[in-house]
């Protein structure tokens, strides 16, 4: 075999971008564990590729240098995310890389867990790899969030989901809601669902609406999403679809001290998963509850509501995303409002966020935002 030429600087980034796309695929599926694509390529052509399976295992790495086999000697290999270099359940994915003879990585961006963050990239480079960094760090970082939020932060990314007339109103004055925005705006709304690993809300929405909170978009995800409903007193109902539904789609709890023994134990016999949280001013304490729930392994989390929910993770500036589905229709001040008061007397202390993104959806506008730092 001739002796391995350097790829050009074009195909490094047409490659690392069929590897970012092979990342994008595993989101809301891959928790604990980041989503991440790997490519492998030997003179110009692809020889392994893949994504970090379902439920985080195995890697991307491994799982591409397999579909390789010998041909992944003297290849190059596009990463989105800094290969692993310690031992966890599986072996580290450095010493596979370094195993099977490749001549070059190529690293989107690095690992914020402390026990890799730039120790992949030297056990790569003292082994003699080639390793080159920084090609498409923006995108790999975008893929990476939820990961790096868990990591750095200890909670979950938060991305609020809004969808409201175009004064900010979910519901008449009656309580009816079904249905403000039309059908595409729905089905993107299942599919912001599928990109999660979880889906929140607090217990006034599962009152009032007794909610699904499922992906119904068929053969979109692998794994359910996982449903939540911050309940600090365990009000919701052991009919509820949620209740009824726990033994076969993940559903848990945020409950606080003192709750009912015996409710407890009924929604643990239903299949509920409890998790106990510190209080807040109203219900559980969404700091600790968003801690708790990084604890458990959750990268993204989607809250969809309710009003008084939104406004105290609004009011604690923990709400890193914003997808606003807005239908073009008036409903007035009397009707039920998206977000509840909290607390702003001054205009400087209001969250802020940039605008990333406007998708028509039919007659209706999905429209995404960031915090500003």
């Amino acid at each position: 075999m001739p002796a391995p030429s350097r790829p050009s600087p074009a195909e490094d980034i047409a490659h690392k971008r069929s590897a970012l796309a092979l990342g994008q695929r595993g989101i809301g599926n891959t928790w604990p564990n980041p989503s991440v694509g790997c490519v492998i390529v030997n003179h110009g052509r692809v020889v392994g590729r893949a994504v970090t399976a379902p439920g985080g295992r195995p890697h991307a790495e491994p799982a591409a240098l397999d579909m390789a086999g010998v041909s992944a000697r003297d290849a190059t290999v596009y990463v989105t995310l800094e290969p692993c270099c310690h031992w966890g359940r599986t072996p580290p994915c450095t010493d596979a890389l370094i195993g099977a003879g490749v001549a070059r990585v190529v690293i989107a961006t690095r690992d914020p867990d402390p026990r890799v963050d730039g120790a992949g990239v030297a056990r790569l480079r003292a082994a003699g790899v080639a390793v080159d960094e920084g090609v498409l760090q923006k995108e790999a970082d975008e893929l990476a969030a939820g990961f790096r939020s868990r990591v750095r932060q200890g909670r979950p990314l938060v991305t609020l989901k809004l969808a409201s007339t175009l004064d900010g109103r979910i519901a008449a004055r009656s309580g009816e809601s079904r249905w403000i925005t039309g059908e595409a705006a729905r089905r993107a709304a299942h599919a912001l669902r599928g990109r999660h690993d979880a889906v929140m809300v607090g217990v006034g929405t599962v009152l009032a609406d007794d909610p699904e909170l499922t992906c119904r978009l068929p053969g979109y995800r692998t794994n359910p999403v996982v449903r939540i409903v911050a309940d600090s007193h365990l009000r919701m109902s052991l009919t509820s679809t949620l209740a009824v539904t726990a033994a076969t789609v993940p559903t848990w709890v945020l409950i606080r001290d003192g709750t009912d023994r015996d409710r407890r134990h009924a929604f643990a016999d239903a299949g509920v998963t409890l998790i106990e949280v510190a209080k807040g001013e109203t219900g559980v304490d969404p700091a600790a509850a968003l801690a708790a729930l990084a604890d458990a392994g959750l990268t993204r989390i989607l809250v969809e509501g309710g009003a008084q929910f939104a406004a105290s993770l609004l009011r604690a500036n923990l709400v890193d995303r914003v997808a606003w589905f807005h239908a073009p229709a008036v409903m007035g001040g009397d009707a039920w409002p998206a977000v509840q008061a909290f607390g702003i007397e001054h205009l400087d202390a209001m969250p802020r966020f940039a605008r990333v993104g406007d998708t028509p959806l039919g007659d209706d506008m999905l429209t995404e935002f960031i915090r500003k730092s």
